[in-house]
Parts: C-alpha cells; structure tokens; sequence
C-alpha cells in the first residue's frame, strides 16, 4: 500500500509538471487518468501491481 501510493503521488507530480510545461494538455491528462482508473479495475489490475511490485523488490535489492 505504501509503495502504490508513492508511486500515485509521483505519477501526479509529473502529470502537473507536464500540464504546467504545456507538453500535456488538460484534456489528455483527464484522459490518461480516467484510463489508469479503467486499467486498475480490469482484469489487468493486479498484473500491474504485481510487475511494479517487483519492480520495486528488485530496486530496494541494489546496493549503492
């Protein structure tokens, strides 16, 4: 849960980032979400989850 929720708080950075840029524009980026909120209740949802998942095992695996 904390580690989907940081990744959230991160993907909403960058999308405000990219609207204040002006690379994205207010329309897509209700599109991208509304679409990450569909991609998250289909089947593909817990897929997702699993690969960031160990994506993120993975990372916290690297010592620097």
């Amino acid at each position: 849960m904390v580690i989907s929720l940081s990744v959230v708080v991160l993907l909403a950075i960058v999308l405000v980032m990219m609207i204040r840029s002006g690379s994205i524009k207010t329309g897509s980026a209700f599109v991208a979400a509304l679409l990450g909120f569909f991609l998250a209740s289909s089947g593909l949802g817990p897929t997702i989850n699993n690969v960031l998942s160990e994506i993120t095992a993975s990372i916290s695996k690297i010592s620097f």
